[in-house]
């Protein structure tokens, strides 16, 4: 029960996320990003569909295809005459030299199309995770002018400086929902190497899961700097 991501926990979990991002942040851009997360999460489980399903159509084209390949050797191998008492020894080296290379060829050309498949599926995972890779950077700049130490410092100041709202507990609050989220777009992602457990893709999700962490990270030391100053509660 607890050794797969189960889907529809993770919609919940994203679902109720946004609503609470909604009731106190309405006009936030962080809620912005939220529904755009929502909407990357709902095509997961057509990608997710996608690459479980065998492609058998593909699978039928690539089958015929190698077969063409063995009839065409086979073929060709029928139309030499071995005589080996007139062949010579640099002969024999040197067509056995060929024959290698040939079959190191014809075996990369049908490795090609066997593993046409997983690679076409790979490509679309990867497409998928490099797009909750951009979401976590998007929660990373909605958090990075959020400095719990210029909370109520209104002096100093700029004409650049961007606009400080928020009170220490709605900062807390912000900065928290940057974490679950990125903590869920991890979950997202390990969606896929769930599906298809294959080096490539468990690496991307492996980088995107040590991203978010690494986010929500310092995500969490500002909420600390916040706690230890002791006016989170205003």
């Amino acid at each position: 029960m607890y050794r797969n991501i189960d889907f529809i926990k993770v919609r919940n979990t994203l679902s109720r996320l946004h609503d609470r991002i909604v009731e106190r942040f309405p006009e936030s851009g962080l809620h912005r990003v939220c529904e755009e997360l929502m909407v990357v999460f709902q095509e997961t489980k057509p990608n997710l569909a996608i690459i479980q399903k065998p492609n058998y159509w593909l699978r039928g084209l690539v089958a015929v295809m190698v077969s063409l390949v063995l009839l065409m050797i086979i073929y060709a191998l029928t139309l030499f005459d071995f005589d080996f008492s007139k062949i010579k020894f640099t002969e024999v080296i040197q067509v056995t030299e060929s024959a290698v290379n040939d079959v190191i060829l014809i075996g990369l050309a049908i490795f090609f199309l066997v593993s046409l498949e997983t690679r076409l599926k790979r490509s679309k995972a990867i497409n998928s995770l490099n797009e909750l890779r951009a979401i976590a950077h998007i929660v990373d700049m909605h958090q990075l002018t959020k400095d719990p130490t210029e909370v109520g410092e209104k002096n100093r100041r700029t004409a650049s400086s961007p606009k400080r709202v928020l009170t220490a507990f709605e900062l807390k609050r912000y900065l928290d929902y940057c974490s679950e989220m990125l903590a869920i777009v991890g979950k997202i992602a390990a969606l896929y190497a769930q599906e298809l457990p294959e080096t490539t893709v468990i690496s991307a999700v492996n980088e995107i899961e040590s991203l978010t962490s690494g986010i929500s990270r310092k995500a969490w030391q500002k909420i600390m700097i916040l706690q230890q100053s002791g006016d989170e509660n205003e």
